[in-house]
């Protein structure tokens, strides 16, 4: 372990709060909105050191630690960086996350950890994220990474979904000695960091890298085998395994329930992310074919998944890429690190609008949409200001294509073919947050099919706590 001394020899907060920002490098929008690669520029052994040390190392507990789901030493890692230890700072963040060069890449940094730095009430944040990706970086290419094993345990656990929380819970299963199996419907592992995440944000490289890691430690993988069709967690239980761990995420679209939703030319975003993002060889057989959008799309929706669509339609060529939402700037849920970047390279959005009806043309494809302008009322139950038509302002305008990114159910093919598995919220499985723990004896859950949709963090952290529990659930079974 490192020791983690909160001890930071010769600080001086008020000098390090005088030292330059810089923005991250990013690619020139010319140039990234013509390809599917990553858009960030590697930054240098010399940049990360003078970021690191833009760090004033807050008293204990530092509010970036704090507002990280995982509880990362931010600041322990960033005194290993300042002083070039960048492996050490590695380790620091793999004590408490399994994923650091994802976590690094695609949490909304601005809302936890980077969004909590004092330095913000005088200036910019330290690029705590860019930082924590680049040393997981650097100990993979300098001395690779290896999971410890622990001392063979002799039980089986099935783990059910091969998305950040089966993959979390995997890597730390193995570490307690335990043999593992993840099950997956997909042809390849990754769940959403694969199969929901564009590359440009999220090169499949290193979540390829990292799912290595659990196949050298000898995690067992079988793929295109859907849980609750073509096998239930019943039959797992029967064939041996003491404990199952479900991290199937949520993977159904939320409907709009509007006439013409059926049209072709109307899809449903994670269709469409697949099929647009992912290597063909990949796909399903079913969804082995890119999509074809036209000149002029709509994305609807306000979250992540909608700037996803948005950046990914203009990579595919599209002259006019164009977001409808219902409420205002404010009131939406994605970051605002991915919504800058989506009108950086083109994207368009349109406010307080909403879709009402999606109109065919001659040739029985989507032609026209009609909307309808919003002005916001009393907070709803989710607490943000209720979207209220306003009459007699109907309008209709014209599109090739409609993506839908409205939000994500669950499917319930798990859920209903397991006897006495509890459920709330139209499926979701209901277990104790703290361990995982379902209504079913040895059957555990984490990450969105729990919770809903929420962050990668938030479904690694569930993954180790479940893989927590699990273990002293087995070492009970003795």
């Amino acid at each position: 372990m490192i020791d983690s001394t909160r001890e930071f020899p010769g600080v001086d907060r008020k000098a390090r709060m005088r030292l330059p920002y810089y923005e991250l490098p990013v690619r020139p929008v010319a140039d990234r909105v013509k390809d599917f690669d990553d858009i960030s520029i590697p930054i240098s052994s010399e940049r990360a050191i003078s970021e690191a040390a833009r760090c004033i190392h807050c008293p204990d507990p530092a509010p970036c630690q704090k507002a990280c789901p995982a509880g990362n030493d931010i600041s322990l890692a960033m005194w290993l960086i300042e002083q070039g230890d960048f492996v050490s700072a590695a380790r620091v963040y793999r004590q408490t996350s399994s994923l650091p060069e994802i976590c690094g890449r695609v949490c909304p940094h601005e809302q936890l950890c980077q969004g909590s730095c004092v330095r913000s009430k005088r200036g910019e944040p330290v690029h705590t994220g860019a930082l924590e990706a680049f040393v997981a970086d650097y100990e993979r290419s300098i001395c690779g990474v290896k999971i410890p094993l622990g001392t063979p345990s002799g039980y089986k656990v099935a783990i059910v979904g091969a998305g950040p929380a089966g993959i979390t819970c995997a890597e730390q299963l193995i570490q307690s000695g335990h043999q593992v199996t993840i099950f997956e419907a997909m042809p390849a592992p990754g769940g959403l960091l694969t199969y929901g995440i564009p590359n440009f944000k999220l090169p499949k490289s290193i979540v390829f890298d990292r799912w290595s890691d659990l196949m050298q430690a000898g995690i067992e993988f079988v793929p295109n085998t859907y849980i609750g069709n073509d096998l239930t967690v019943e039959h797992l239980l029967d064939r041996g395994y003491q404990a199952v761990f479900i991290g199937v995420g949520v993977g159904i679209d939320a409907p709009m329930n509007i006439p013409g939703e059926e049209l072709p030319g109307v899809i449903n975003a994670t269709e469409f992310l697949i099929r647009a993002n992912v290597a063909l060889d990949l796909l399903p057989p079913v969804m082995k074919s890119r999509p074809e959008i036209g000149d002029r799309v709509f994305v609807i929706g306000g979250g992540d998944t909608a700037s996803d669509c948005l950046r990914t339609c203009l990579r595919m060529g599209a002259r006019e890429v164009t977001c409808l939402y219902r409420r205002t700037e404010k009131e939406m849920p994605g970051g605002l690190h991915d919504r800058k970047l989506a009108i950086e390279e083109g994207a368009r959005y349109e406010f307080l609008t909403q879709p009402v009806r999606f109109i065919a043309g001659e040739d029985g494809r989507l032609a026209r949409i009609e909307c309808v302008r919003m002005q916001l009322g009393e907070p709803d139950k989710s607490g943000r200001p209720r979207p209220v038509p306003i009459e007699g302002s109907n309008f209709e305008v014209s599109a090739d294509t409609v993506i839908k990114a409205l939000g994500y159910w669950p499917d319930e093919s798990i859920t209903k073919s397991t006897p006495g598995l509890d459920t709330y919220n139209w499926g979701l499985i209901a277990t104790n947050p703290e361990t995982g723990e379902t209504s079913r004896e040895g059957v555990f859950a984490g990450g969105d099919i729990s919770t809903g949709p929420s962050l990668v963090v938030n479904a690694m952290v569930a993954g180790r706590k479940a893989a927590q529990a699990i273990d002293h659930y087995l070492q009970g079974k003795r």
